[in-house]
């Protein structure tokens, strides 16, 4: 999400900090693609069992979190190289470095569960993401809400979470009914060809700066309106209690005012992650306003991350969730 650089800022920081939502009550299936009218080709199967499988070991890691500490529950289902944007700009990496931020809230001692509603793999069954509801339970019973969503890689040792995000709701949310998974047509083998891969990874960070570019040119109302997918999702803010969904709806929830003005913020890919079907990738970056006010203060900004999808690894990329 790329509103003012305040509002950015602040909504990161407190989603990073504030507690999780109790997913305990949902229960997210995932649903099959609808097939297009006239088409008698049967689906394949196989991306379904895919995104099914991680819905599955996404729910899998919160039973077992409501029996650790949050420490030990994220150690658990983070990866080694795990990324989270944080406060003043930062993009926090490694396990070590994201748990030990996250311990500094008071909700370090809660008891932590959530559960998904939908997720997306990419085609070579390596990358995939999730997003629902979490909560952190405290020792007086007390649950504090908040969305989340998780970027994830298929590891040797199984599916491990490399990018992570929360944000906090006022309440449990008004509705929990899952979404449709996002779900390439068919599988592929994975390619280990480092050009290929590297391709790949160029195409999506320069996807990442032509969508500032863009909102330079027409506004942030109509760069998120142009760049997302149709079932795109945004956290939104701590006053929406469901994610928003469709590009033309994040558009206007990012830019409610001056929408079609020329953006006075620019961001792009600082790293990336992208599968090695070129479907499915992440950026990381830093958004920061076009004129700093005061040139002797440390630049401001607020961290991000993007989760980019495309029907083909020559088709161009889409953001589908953020």
């Amino acid at each position: 999400m790329r509103p003012t650089l305040l509002v950015s800022s602040t909504l990161l920081l407190a989603a990073m900090l504030t507690p999780l939502y109790d997913g305990s009550r949902l229960a997210a299936q995932p649903q099959p693609a609808p097939r297009r009218t006239g088409d008698r080709r049967a689906a394949d199967p196989a991306p379904l069992a895919a995104v099914t499988t991680l819905l599955d070991i996404d729910r899998a890691f919160s039973k077992t979190s409501s029996d650790l500490s949050m420490r030990a529950a994220l150690d658990a289902m983070f990866a080694d190289g795990v990324i989270a944007p944080w406060q003043r700009g930062e993009i926090v990496k490694g396990k070590a470095a994201v748990i030990r931020a996250l311990l500094q809230s008071p909700d370090s001692v809660a008891k932590l569960s959530w559960a998904p509603i939908r997720g997306g793999v990419s085609a070579d069954g390596l990358h995939g993401f999730t997003f629902g509801y979490l909560a952190a339970e405290h020792p007086d019973g007390r649950l504090a809400h908040s969305k989340y969503m998780a970027y994830w890689v298929r590891e040797p040792r199984g599916w491990r979470v490399a990018a992570w995000k929360r944000r906090p709701i006022g309440a449990a949310p008004l509705a929990s009914e899952p979404q449709a998974p996002a779900l390439p047509r068919r599988m592929v083998k994975a390619t280990v060809d480092s050009d290929v891969i590297a391709r790949y990874y160029r195409s999506l960070v320069n996807a990442e700066v032509g969508f500032s570019q863009l909102a330079q040119r027409v506004g942030l109302s109509r760069a998120f309106a142009d760049m997302g997918s149709a079932d795109a999702v945004n956290m939104g803010g701590p006053d929406d209690p469901q994610f928003v969904v469709g590009a033309a709806n994040i558009g206007r929830t990012v830019a409610p005012v001056n929408g079609d003005q020329p953006a006075t913020i620019t961001w792009g890919a600082d790293t990336a992650f992208v599968a090695s079907s070129g479907d499915l990738g992440i950026t990381f970056g830093v958004i920061r306003p076009n004129v700093q006010q005061d040139p002797n203060a440390p630049a401001p900004g607020a961290a991000f991350f993007t989760i980019w999808r495309r029907a083909s690894s020559s088709a161009p990329w889409r953001y589908i969730a953020e």
